[in-house]
């Protein structure tokens, strides 16, 4: 090769490096884009990114599998509760083998969601999946989980560690509000969680959101889990209701 070659070669090489490291990055997944991808499954996965704009447009069933006081502590919004041994409840809904459906459990290393969809492929399902990233990813990943009154009930009972934090207007808190709990309104997340509000120290604390509705508390969860606090979630009902159900 030429020395003037040689220079041509080198100055289109530095012209398209930039374009092609472009290139290069966008070949490889966004996290959310990947999929654990284990081998000898029998059935497929979705990724967090096709599970969100599933749920987004309600255009298939979701199926927590793990317990019921599991569900109710903490699942995906969206998502319905068919524990993994009620295979027959499984069968009653879907009667058609064909229908799409998708399950979850607790991440990487639960078999519940595997177990049911191997019984389920026995049994001539072709269209189940899997969110085997689960609930633990999902929450990594900064997305919310709603909290129902049974699994509030128990975190207020029973453990005695979670923040409680009241999302409605500051005369609202002031009034009356769930013991101990701190008042954070959507937009005050990043202050609440210099401030001390939030348990900035320990991100791993249970964080549970609640509001005069579930989209209210849902909006500070929101902000509150990408903060970076990954045990956080909202309760699904309003505030009337917790009190109706005399919890404290």
């Amino acid at each position: 090769m030429t020395s003037l070659a040689s220079h041509l070669l080198l100055l289109v090489l530095l012209v398209t490096w930039p374009s092609t490291s472009r290139v290069l990055g966008q070949a490889r997944p966004a996290v959310s884009q990947t999929t654990l991808e284990e081998a000898g499954q029998l059935t497929p996965e979705v990724s967090t990114e096709e599970l969100k704009k599933i749920l987004a447009d309600k255009s298939e069933p979701v199926l927590d599998v793990r317990t019921t006081d599991e569900y109710a502590i903490a699942h995906i919004p969206g998502s319905v509760n068919v524990y993994e041994k009620e295979l027959e409840r499984v069968r009653q809904l879907f009667p058609a083998k064909a229908t799409p459906f998708i399950l979850y459990c607790n991440g990487p290393f639960c078999g519940k969601s595997k177990r049911l969809s191997e019984q389920l492929v026995k049994l001539g399902y072709t269209r189940v999946r899997r969110y085997q990233l689960g609930l633990p990813v999902w929450r990594a990943l900064g997305n919310t989980v709603q909290t129902d009154l049974a699994g509030f009930r128990y975190v207020i009972t029973r453990d005695k560690t979670a923040v409680f934090v009241d999302a409605r207007a500051s005369q609202e808190f002031a009034k009356e509000t769930i013991p101990g709990a701190v008042n954070i309104r959507a937009g005050e997340a990043e202050k609440a969680n210099d401030d001390g509000r939030l348990p900035y120290r320990d991100k791993g604390t249970r964080v549970i959101v609640f509001a005069a509705s579930a989209e209210e508390a849902r909006a500070v969860a929101d902000e509150i889990a990408k903060k970076a606090y990954w045990n956080s979630s909202y309760f699904g009902g309003s505030f009337a209701d917790l009190r109706h159900a005399r919890l404290w």
